[in-house]
């Protein structure tokens, strides 16, 4: 019954979501069929490919932009990525939540956390400016590009051997809805939500395959309602945005149904690699208008 539930909840949101979005088009004026929209798809299938593999989809999808200079205001950019990628993100949930038993309490209630403090981390975001925005992402990327190498060294997966729990009661409980809960306000920063989530849940003590239909409710649900904020606040940029949201539902889909085992090592230190960049990229370009303005 709850499975149901869920499925319905995300397809709402997704709906209600594509909604919004057609409308914010509609108030700039840009088109949903434009010049980008090839380019967008590209950009949607592989970030959202690789994030179905666990990789995740912000890093990647933010150095893509800085290498092309994709957006013209940077104020944009975590507006940008958490509604490019809310929808697709919904199509991952329809295809792993339902997959392994969690407590449903635990699920829930951590869930909602995630959910209302990506309400309130969107609402402080939109209130920011250009520069403030790029130092703040190349922060989320260096915090990213950490835990992806921490994963990648086997370190994050040690913390969740032993475990057995797949829910939590009590103070833990406590401490997972407000590490939740600050997770999802980052998020809404750019931070991705999938590495801090698994390491918090290691450390509370549910077995590591709980982690999944966790962070990916988590991010299926907060992004729709974060969207809200930046789309009512103009913060994101509709060129190419409907041909990345479909590019990415099928990047979703062939990672879901046709990769069944693929060796992503070299891949994912590429990517770590690409994320300290990007991070450097912002944080001079930040550096310069500060000059600039001094």
């Amino acid at each position: 019954m709850m499975v149901i539930a869920i499925v319905i909840v995300l397809a709402i949101f997704s709906i209600g979501l594509f909604g919004l979005l057609l409308a914010g088009a509609k108030r700039q004026g840009a088109a949903i069929f434009d010049h980008s929209f090839g380019f967008g798809m590209v950009i949607g299938a592989v970030t959202d490919f690789l994030d179905t593999l666990g990789i995740g989809s912000f890093v990647v999808s933010t150095a893509i932009f800085q290498a092309s200079h994709y957006l013209k205001d940077e104020r944009q950019l975590p507006g940008t990525l958490n509604t490019m990628h809310a929808i697709p993100t919904a199509f991952e949930a329809f295809f792993f939540v339902t997959a392994v038993t969690v407590d449903p309490v635990t699920l829930i209630s951590l869930v909602l956390a995630a959910t209302i403090g990506a309400l309130v981390g969107s609402e402080v975001m939109t209130k920011l400016n250009q520069r403030w925005v790029q130092l703040i992402m190349a922060g989320a990327l260096i915090v990213t590009a950490l835990l992806m190498a921490a994963k990648l060294l086997g370190l994050i997966s040690l913390l969740g051997v032993a475990n057995q729990a797949t829910g939590l009661v009590g103070w833990k409980l406590i401490a997972g809805i407000v590490g939740n809960f600050i997770l999802g306000l980052l998020m809404s920063a750019g931070v991705g939500l999938y590495a801090p989530c698994m390491v918090m849940v290691y450390f509370l003590g549910l077995t590591p395959i709980a982690a999944f239909p966790i962070m990916m409710l988590s991010c299926a649900l907060l992004m729709p309602i974060s969207s809200v904020n930046f789309i009512r606040h103009d913060r994101v940029d509709y060129r190419g945005l409907f041909g990345i949201i479909l590019g990415g539902i099928l990047g979703v889909v062939v990672a879901a149904t046709l990769v069944k085992s693929l060796s992503l090592t070299a891949l994912s230190w590429l990517i770590v690699l690409v994320s300290c960049w990007t991070a450097f990229s912002l944080w001079q370009t930040a550096q310069r208008q500060k000059n600039a303005l001094s």
